[in-house]
């Protein structure tokens, strides 16, 4: 179960983005974050110390030696939680299913820009990925697929050699399961 601490630190909007670029390219000195995100650097780095008090992001020391730039990455790469993971604090509960909420938000938004990308011509070399099915499932049979799901996606990102000369775009993947009605 995720700390709540955790969970709201990590899904201010700001935050989110910093987490994800990270996530992107690894290391990174806050001015090159505050470039990328088009932030202020002093705003980056006030986001960057709550994301370190919830233990989401770690300083690291200068690649080159240099003392007086301040470098970032991440303590972890992923996070999983339910409101059912609060049942004893409802304001807990309340924060988790907020946090859900901002999700579903980000991961349609993402979708929708995408698809404009791609209708304006954009990202013509890159088709979508769509998979739906509908099953049965048990509570811990749900639970079971996605962790497998989680360790493909681990392993499949643990395989690309980012450093083979080939030119990549970032690339979004979300699933979602949950019990349904047909």
């Amino acid at each position: 179960m995720e700390d709540i601490s955790v969970i709201t630190a990590v899904h201010h909007p700001l935050r989110r983005r910093i987490f994800d670029y990270l996530l992107l390219y690894g290391t990174a000195q806050v001015t090159a974050i505050s470039r990328a995100l088009a932030s202020q650097v002093g705003s980056i780095s006030h986001h960057l110390r709550m994301l370190e008090r919830a233990g989401v992001v770690e300083r690291v020391a200068d690649p080159h030696g240099d003392r007086r730039t301040s470098w970032w990455k991440l303590s972890r790469s992923s996070m999983t939680w339910s409101a059912d993971d609060y049942p004893d604090s409802p304001a807990d509960a309340l924060l988790a299913r907020e946090a859900d909420r901002n999700v579903i938000r980000r991961q349609i938004d993402r979708l929708q820009r995408w698809h404009h990308r791609r209708r304006n011509g954009e990202l013509a070399d890159y088709d979508g990925y769509n998979s739906e099915t509908l099953g049965w499932a048990t509570p811990d049979e749900l639970s079971d697929l996605a962790d497998r799901v989680q360790a493909t996606v681990r392993q499949w990102h643990d395989e690309i050699d980012t450093d083979d000369g080939q030119t990549r775009t970032p690339v979004f993947f979300f699933a979602r399961a949950f019990p349904t009605e047909p």
